[in-house]
């Protein structure tokens, strides 16, 4: 299963959101989430993403995950060795407790060009109220997206 997540912060409000959906094998959504956190910085919003995205993942059973994020700061942070002094200790020693478990995950960079339903997600949940909120079937407006996502074609608006 492919996890994709992304991380929002409005400017005007410093109010971070995540966002993300499970991809099965044919890139079809199984499940997606979306995530207003409140007051955060962009990339505490892209590694709590990719935490709840895992959970996700490990939740419905999945084994075999290749969790992919368009953030490279978030991808070093929560890969570096154990730092106790880091400001996002928390969110790390989660990621590690989680990589921990009995199965195959694989983390890459995902180009904002392919990662554009996860960065829609992440935007709409400014809209929802504080907490994460999930959807069984796909989220209304992704599936244009996921179809770009997986031939890599940017586009410059939302739907």
């Amino acid at each position: 299963i492919a996890v994709n997540s992304d991380g929002s912060v409005q400017q005007s409000t410093s109010i971070a959101a995540a966002g993300g959906l499970l991809r099965n094998h044919l890139g079809k959504c199984v499940v997606a989430f979306l995530a207003n956190l409140g007051t955060y910085t962009i990339t505490r919003a892209e590694m709590v993403g990719a935490i709840t995205g895992l959970e996700m993942a490990w939740t419905s059973g999945y084994r075999k995950v290749s969790l992919r994020l368009d953030s490279t700061t978030a991808i070093t942070i929560l890969t570096a060795r154990d730092n106790r002094s880091n400001i996002y200790y928390n969110l790390t020693r989660r990621f590690r407790e989680l990589m921990e478990r009995k199965w195959e995950v694989k983390i890459s960079h995902s180009y904002r060009e392919c990662n554009k339903a996860a960065d829609y997600l992440a935007n709409k949940a400014h809209s929802f109220t504080l907490g994460t909120h999930y959807f069984g079937i796909s989220y209304s407006g992704l599936n244009f997206l996921i179809l770009y996502d997986r031939m890599g074609i940017a586009q410059n608006h939302f739907i």
